[in-house]
């Protein structure tokens, strides 16, 4: 990451209680405010529910959770790409460890919201994974191992090494794939430590959302870059 950059910040609402319906909207004008004293670039990936009211009363970008390589018809309960696009996301999360998709239905929504000027933040759990990701040039690369989701320990720390190796392969495939860390962070130290072994931003979760003030969270979660 050069010095003119800054690392962003994604956070997954996932389905929590706490980031659903008003609460959803809420978290949202924390981003908000947020970006606005730090100047660090804040993304709601909120449930599809809450898109459109997030969408309509603040101004940062928003991503789907999740979006199925479906064509219109009968798909009951899937996620198209098309209504998304109607309610004005910004871009969205492909292949969380709680969501899998096969690289080649991976490969089909990349290229199809790049056509539709949408950015892709793909997850990944090892360093070999990553390395196939990169190779169908999405906006992001999220590194997370499974196992350290939700647990409150910082992949950074626990294992920099997936961290490190990402960043070297994903970069000498295309230097243009951005890097991100993802499982356990929650900390102003957590990301520092992220940002030092190469990652150019964080994918987050419970660690903000669960916290007792989301805002102050964030705002110490920047504070040491």
């Amino acid at each position: 990451m050069s010095k003119n950059d800054k690392p962003i910040v994604i956070l997954n609402y996932k389905t929590y209680l706490e980031s659903s319906g008003d609460k959803a909207l809420s978290l949202a004008k924390d981003l908000e405010s947020a970006y606005d004293e730090t100047g660090i670039p804040m993304i709601a990936s909120p449930q599809a529910i809450d898109i459109t009211k997030i969408k309509d009363e603040t101004s940062i970008p928003v991503y789907a959770q999740h979006i199925d390589p479906i064509k219109p018809g009968g798909n009951t309960g899937s996620n198209l790409l098309e209504s998304f696009l109607a309610n004005g996301i910004d871009g969205t999360l492909l292949n969380h460890s709680e969501k899998r998709m096969k690289l080649a239905d991976i490969e089909s929504l990349v290229t199809k919201a790049k056509e539709s000027n949408l950015k892709t933040c793909v997850c990944s759990n090892n360093v070999a994974t990553s390395e196939a990701i990169a190779t169908l040039s999405p906006t992001y690369v999220a590194v997370e191992p499974p196992e350290l989701i939700g647990t409150g320990i910082p992949v950074s720390k626990a294992e920099p090494e997936i961290i490190t190796g990402t960043v070297d392969k994903v970069k000498n495939i295309n230097k243009n794939v951005k890097v991100l860390c993802g499982a356990g962070i929650s900390t102003g130290e957590d990301m520092k430590a992220a940002i030092e072994l190469g990652a150019e931003g964080v994918l987050l979760a419970s660690g903000i959302i669960k916290a007792k003030n989301p805002k102050e969270a964030l705002l110490d979660l920047v504070s040491k870059i």
